[in-house]
């Protein structure tokens, strides 16, 4: 990857999509007490910087005589719709592997980016098979796969975030801090990259989601790693192995510039920059702010901050999870199994424990006559995080048998 190159395919670029702005959040500057930047990926025509990658691969193949090949991809999310968006632009046949479980709102987004350029081909429960189905697709048609962050062409394109980024600031302003997220890397190596004679090598900050550490897993390890298992909630950026060619671009950063982002906290972003700023963000597009919550305001006062934003696909079906995930994380919603006497007004008494900002917000009971005492599961709300440790004490005066389960996940899981 070269300047010259990154700047050439950023010009190529503004025939399919305008630059996408990079705005100074006064709420996120206010907080932190520092000019925080969001550079915001989640408004390109596919809401993520996917495009950018798809459209410098598939440009580089067409001028080097690939117009008549088929295009593949496999994926599930932002690639496949910024692969779609692209082989439309460039009149290109392309085929999307998409796993079997893929939602159904993904599968109709992709469809309408591609149109009649796109052929969907939905194969495996998980993404492995539907990856090893486009490969085979691939060898017995002779068709040209696209990979989503392993390639030269796929690095370069995603650079022009960066290349925009220099263009947008202040003039003779350069960041003193550039915070971005990982997935496979593709995003990262070239950011990383194109700024790398600009911003000093210790003040990039690569954040990932706490379970999907691929990045930060192969640092410590001084070779690439594959994780074993990955939680999916930050679907955007859980990735099992970074790719190669990334990993040699990043092989040099310390461990230490990766953070872990743990998956509630980031729902406690997204239900904020909803509320507050009106930005719907997925997941992924939501780490590199969380991120500034963990580095702190002490870290980050003074500084000029750039935060990439990258993405916002986001399925409102998954709103309850995300303010669920979002309370529990904040401690303004805990879980608790009560062993409580059978007896009348034993319920009462209970209630009576409750403090004047408590909502109960889930009750079970089941009466079981030949026991004395009986189980409730109970969900309760409150205001200010605070409120627990005073219910705690009253639940211990009044000697009553209680078990908090909200950080148990096995329990969470079956029971909430």
């Amino acid at each position: 990857m070269t300047k010259l190159g990154v700047d050439e395919a950023k010009a190529a670029m503004r025939t399919i999509f305008p630059e996408t702005p990079l705005q100074l959040n006064e709420h996120l500057s206010r907080k932190y007490g520092a000019e925080i930047w969001l550079k915001r990926e989640d408004l390109s025509p596919v809401r993520s910087y996917k495009i950018r990658g798809a459209f410098n691969f598939l440009r580089k193949a067409i001028a080097d005589g690939a117009k008549d090949r088929t295009f593949v991809c496999a994926s599930a999310g932002n690639h496949a719709q910024g692969f779609a968006f692209v082989c439309r632009h460039f009149e290109v046949p392309g085929v999307v592997f998409m796993p079997v479980t893929t939602p159904q709102q993904k599968i109709d987004k992709t469809r309408i980016f591609g149109g009649q350029y796109i052929t969907i081909k939905l194969v495996g429960d998980i993404f492995d098979q539907c990856y090893a189905a486009a490969r085979a697709h691939v060898e017995e048609t002779g068709g040209m796969m696209v990979p989503p962050f392993d390639a030269a062409h796929i690095i370069e394109g995603q650079a022009t975030v960066a290349a925009e980024i220099l263009e947008q600031l202040p003039e003779g302003a350069t960041p003193d801090l550039v915070i971005m997220p990982v997935g496979g890397g593709g995003l990262a190596s070239g950011l990383s990259g194109y700024l790398s004679d600009v911003v000093a090598k210790e003040n990039f900050i690569f954040t990932e989601p706490t379970g999907a550490p691929s990045l930060k897993t192969s640092l410590q390890t001084g070779s690439l790693v594959t994780l074993p298992k990955v939680d999916n909630f930050v679907d955007g950026a859980a990735v099992a192995r970074i790719g190669e060619l990334n990993f040699e671009m990043l092989k040099g950063f310390s461990p230490d510039q990766v953070l872990l982002v743990p998956e509630n906290a980031i729902c406690v972003t997204l239900t904020e920059m909803l509320n507050l700023e009106g930005f719907v963000l997925e997941p992924a597009g939501a780490l590199s702010i969380t991120a500034l919550e963990m580095l702190g305001r002490e870290k980050l006062a003074g500084k000029r901050v750039v935060c990439i934003v990258s993405g916002g696909n986001f399925d409102f079906e998954r709103l309850p999870d995300v303010k669920e995930r979002a309370m529990r994380y904040a401690g303004l919603k805990k879980y608790f199994i009560l062993r409580l006497p059978q007896r009348p007004g034993a319920l009462r008494d209970f209630l009576n424990l409750l403090g004047p900002e408590d909502d109960i917000a889930r009750f079970e009971y089941l009466k079981k006559s030949a026991r004395n005492f009986g189980s409730i599961l109970i969900g309760i709300e409150t205001t200010e995080s605070g409120n627990f440790a005073g219910l705690h004490e009253r639940f211990e005066a009044a000697g009553l048998g209680y078990e908090d389960i909200t950080e148990n996940e096995i329990l969470a899981n079956l029971i909430i």
